[in-house]
């Protein structure tokens, strides 16, 4: 039923519509600010993604190097 749905006319439909409505000067201006943003978001993760990683790595180091630990008696 949406088989082929977006065909190449309509993203050059979309393309001029969003040309007239927002105007060719601010386009160069929103587009800078959506790469920035997008780099904040992907720098943002990364650091959650690896301080997850350290602090995953800490706690199975820690469990490890303890002895008589609450996981060392149930064995």
């Amino acid at each position: 039923m949406l088989r082929n749905a977006l065909e190449p006319w309509h993203i050059l439909v979309v393309v001029l519509a969003v040309v007239v409505l927002f105007g060719s000067k601010k386009l160069p201006d929103t587009a800078r600010a959506l790469g920035k943003s997008m780099r904040i978001l992907k720098s943002e993760a990364r650091s959650m993604r690896s301080d997850g990683a350290d602090a995953a790595g800490t706690a199975a180091s820690a469990e490890a190097a303890a002895p008589g630990s609450p996981a060392d008696s149930r064995r």
